[in-house]
């Protein structure tokens, strides 16, 4: 018994020593492991969370200008406004957003507006190009709506009427302009982000219909500050290192700060916005060169103008009639709308550098990165019968377009030149017969449709020789992320699109996909039907009441099938949606009004290029410098985009070459062509010398093109001509 005690004793003294060499080497273990992690972790410390899945991302500029002679200028529908130069190029600036899976296109164009055909076309050399990667769903084109380019890019009689018929040499470099853009913002695709932002523009945008406004529901206006929309949206594309490539925004006003007198090509305030930026962000570069694109999109438009003065009778200088703007002696022709600037090119630059500053500081401070799928939707509507039901037991529908007599007043910031005036609600007799014998009178069942629009155009019952107005037209919304652009085929009052972006949030939100949506319009996109007042609005019938072709619920129209498309995206059921009846390409009919440009002549005894007036020898920072050439007709020039009627050249003395400095896209300079008589004509090339143009020798060369008959057949030819050699100094005494 002892013995087994003893033995017990021994085995578990070795047990216990055992277990506690266990014990320690356990211990041992386990500070070295913690020893170790720790300094593991100082020296690899936990990487961040992982940033979002980035884009890829494109953007392309393109020269757009088409003819700058003899062609009708589009937006204020008046005869003698046609092209006889330029005042700054007008652009194409296309932006490309890819989420891996599917891809969406936004295109802002330096045009009136984008026509049915334009949009048709470029679809057409986009399918031959890319297959279905860039379609009728993941397309938009946006207008800035300038009225000073070239029309006649139509395909609808009225508006061929109003622009010189169907023109080829106008419509062909705005399509090639589109399409290189988004070439080039196909080839420049790279994985990017994208950032947005917005802010408040005031003082720069008055309502030039606020009788109008005002009859939209007082707790509905009570909502919002004013009565117009002064929001600014940015959004800003950066590569992955940060580094900006081009930005994106959206701000509701009319680009008629050039007035009707205008007739240089031009691209108006948004444009001027647009070329500041580029300059700002492109250093060094001409204008149209460089990487970095900057588009200004027109919005909500309808009722904004950027005449900020507001308008008065032009020969008193007192306040026009308010209901109906009209003045006692010259009616609606003598009351115009002006500033903020002396004349309409400081207007221009006032406002267009008031939206260039605002879009910059949002830009330098976008930090709230755009991210989530990438979704478009689209349909073809037919616009002239569209039912909606708007309560329990009311339905309303569309009517086949027509325009109202307050069409043919015009609004202020550009009168029509008869005895219409805004606001009119009874038809005239004698404007009613004579256009009833031409053009033939409405049926009892337009009238009534468009009550109490009075008819003046029975444009939807007109199809010779082609329709007069459109009936299928394009509805579309394509969302990054959180932001949805609505793509509106017109000019948007300011209640209509705020309706129209609340209804759209609303539905875009109602799944719980989407939050903090920010709901843009995009005017003037991809077919015009002139404007879209609310219900209220229409009842007044000024000049956006009576260009609402469609009748008195075209908004409720457009607000149901806007809801469709967001419910669908909302909803992920696109797929699903109806195409729609598909729009015309029309093939006959399409007759151009403009004649063929002549021959050109030239004094006796000189040549093509040749200087008429010299400059002076010296000016100074500030100055205007003026010279004219013997000139042909711009038109012969044919295709010009990519190439300039003028360079003012500045003496490198290091080397005695001549460098470019300006061209006929600068906003510094201005080319004038002026026909003559006798088939002769003269290119005046102004100067403004900018304050920060260094002193030194320049001079101003012009480039053209003169039809001349050789034997029995006519053949254009190039020319050129050059200023003297001038200085530029801050002092005459040097």
């Amino acid at each position: 018994m002892g013995r087994r005690s003893s033995s017990l004793v021994v085995i578990l003294s070795i047990l216990f020593v055992a277990m506690t060499a266990v014990c320690v080497t356990l211990l041992v273990l386990m500070f070295t492991t913690t020893h170790t992690g720790e300094s593991i972790r100082r020296r690899n410390p936990p990487s961040p969370p992982p940033q979002n899945q980035p884009y890829l991302v494109g953007v392309g500029r393109a020269d757009c200008t088409g003819p700058a002679a003899d062609v009708p200028l589009m937006g204020y529908a008046s005869t003698q406004q046609t092209a006889a130069g330029i005042h700054t190029r007008l652009y194409s600036r296309a932006f490309i957003i890819d989420d891996g899976s599917r891809r969406v296109v936004f295109v802002t164009a330096d045009v009136g507006m984008i026509s049915q055909r334009v949009r048709l076309e470029v679809l057409q050399v986009l399918q031959q190009k890319y297959g279905d990667v860039y379609r009728q769903d993941n397309v938009v084109l946006s207008g800035t709506h300038t009225h000073c380019g070239p029309g006649g890019y139509f395909q609808y009689t009225l508006f061929m009427i109003s622009s010189g018929g169907f023109i080829k040499t106008s419509i062909q470099p705005l399509v090639d302009g589109i399409v290189k853009s988004i070439d080039r913002a196909h080839q420049n695709m790279r994985p990017g982000r994208i950032y947005r932002n917005q802010g408040e523009l005031d003082h720069n945008s008055i309502n030039r219909s606020p009788h109008s406004y005002l009859n939209n529901p007082e707790d509905e206006r009570l909502r919002y500050k004013d009565n117009t929309d002064n929001q600014v949206l940015v959004l800003k594309f950066t590569d992955l290192d940060g580094d900006g490539i081009g930005m994106l925004s959206w701000f509701a006003v009319h680009a008629v700060s050039m007035n009707l007198t205008n007739r240089l090509v031009s691209s108006d305030n948004m444009g001027y916005a647009s070329y500041l930026l580029e300059q700002d962000k492109n250093p060094g570069e001409l204008p149209g060169q460089g990487g970095f694109v900057a588009g200004f999109s027109s919005s909500n438009l309808g009722d904004v103008s950027p005449n900020t003065r507001g308008p008065v009778c032009m020969n008193t200088g007192l306040p026009c009639d308010y209901l109906n703007s009209s003045c006692p002696v010259g009616g609606t022709n003598m009351c115009a709308a002006f500033g903020p600037g002396d004349d309409m090119f400081e207007s221009t630059r006032i406002i267009g550098e008031n939206i260039y500053r605002k879009a910059k500081e949002l830009y330098a401070t976008a930090v709230d990165e755009v991210t989530g799928s990438v979704q478009s939707a689209h349909q073809w509507v037919n616009m002239t019968d569209v039912s909606v039901q708007i309560n329990d037991t009311h339905t309303v529908r569309t009517c086949k377009p027509a325009l109202g007599h307050s069409f043919a007043a015009g609004t202020t910031d550009g009168g029509g030149a008869l005895n219409f005036t805004q606001g009119a609600v009874e038809g005239d007799p004698f404007w009613d017969g004579i256009v009833g014998v031409l053009l033939g009178k409405p049926s009892n069942e337009t009238k009534e449709c468009h009550h109490p629009k009075p008819i003046l155009f029975n444009t939807g019952e007109m199809n010779t020789p082609l329709p007069w107005h459109p009936q299928i037209v394009d509805v579309q919304i394509i969302s990054i992320g959180s932001v949805a652009v609505v793509a509106v085929p017109g000019e948007m009052t300011t209640m209509s699109g705020r309706r129209l972006r609340e209804a759209v949030k609303q539905e875009l939100e109602s799944e719980g996909a989407f939050r903090d949506t920010e709901v843009v319009i995009a005017g003037l996109s991809n077919v015009y039907t002139h404007y879209i007042t609310t219900y209220e609005e229409y009842q007044v019938q000024r000049y956006e009441g009576a260009s609402t072709i469609y009748g008195p619920h075209t908004l409720s129209a457009y607000l149901q099938k806007y809801r469709g498309l967001a419910r669908a995206i909302a909803q992920d059921r696109v797929s699903e949606l109806p195409v729609g009846p598909e729009p015309p390409f029309f093939t006959k009919n399409l007759v151009s009004l403009l004649p063929a440009a002549s021959i050109d002549r030239k004094p006796d005894n000189t040549s093509f290029g040749e200087v008429l007036q010299q400059v002076y020898p010296v000016y100074r920072q500030g100055d205007v410098v003026s010279v004219t050439f013997v000139a042909g007709n711009p038109r012969h020039s044919g295709d010009i985009r990519d190439k300039t009627f003028v360079t003012v050249e500045i003496l490198d003395n290091r080397t005695e070459t001549w460098e470019v400095v300006h061209t006929d896209a600068s906003w510094e300079t201005r080319f004038h062509w002026l026909k003559g008589s006798n088939q002769q004509s003269n290119a005046t090339i102004q100067w403004f010398i900018p304050p920060s143009a260094p002193s030194g020798s320049y001079r101003i060369r012009h480039f053209g093109h003169y039809k001349a008959w050789k034997g029995f057949q006519t053949v254009i030819s190039p020319y050129e001509g050059s200023s003297d050699v001038f200085r530029v100094a801050s002092s005459f005494y040097y």
